[in-house]
């Protein structure tokens, strides 16, 4: 039984190889000086980038591959692409205007708070340097040296000032930035809502 298997096998496989033979396929494609070329081998990567053609046998199209997209393409792709995942993240966050509304109101008052406790602290900075500095004047009214102590605490406090004005600056710059994400998101929201208000 053995044998008698190989044999089949092998009378088989000499069966369709002819077969086999016959299916193979043609690659089209223009070569750079724009001559159609017919290759059983296969298209060479310096064309393949330009698309090709997949033929049989009888020269009838199996396949086409599209050229690969050009830098402007593929930007528009990209650009497309990352629009609709943002779109997709947008109607995740919010199922409607008064969602993205209500949202605005929470982060803008939270940066407000954030705001005002930074401009406190900043007057509170000020009254103790306006404290320090006005006995710094007093003991040079008396005659007497100001200590090393006491003008390493105005300076320090200059320091916390102008660290905090940093600060400030940055929050409102966020609440700013925060103000226009939230007027984009809803107008983008309304145009996927379909225009509702």
């Amino acid at each position: 039984m053995g044998k008698s298997g190989a044999l089949r096998c092998s009378l088989l496989l000499i069966m369709l190889l002819p077969a086999w033979a016959g299916a193979s396929e043609l690659y089209r494609y223009l070569s750079d000086k724009g001559v159609v070329v017919l290759d059983r081998q296969g298209v060479p990567p310096q064309y393949i980038g330009k698309g090709y053609d997949v033929l049989d046998e009888q020269g009838r199209l199996l396949r086409r591959i599209p050229p690969a997209p050009t830098a402007e393409e593929r930007a528009r792709i990209d650009q497309a692409k990352a629009q609709a995942n943002s779109d997709a993240q947008l109607l995740r966050l919010y199922s409607s205007l008064e969602d993205v509304d209500r949202a605005r109101e929470r982060k803008l008052t939270e940066l407000d708070g954030v705001i005002a406790a930074a401009r406190g602290n900043l007057q509170s900075l000020r009254t103790q340097q306006a404290n320090l500095q006005s006995q710094a004047a007093e003991l040079e009214r008396a005659g007497r040296v100001v200590p090393e102590s006491l003008l390493v605490q105005i300076s320090n406090l200059k320091a916390e000032q102008a660290s905090l004005l940093k600060d400030i600056a940055r929050f409102e710059e966020a609440r700013k930035q925060a103000d226009v994400g939230f007027s984009t998101d809803r107008a983008r929201l309304a145009q996927l809502l379909g225009g509702q208000r």
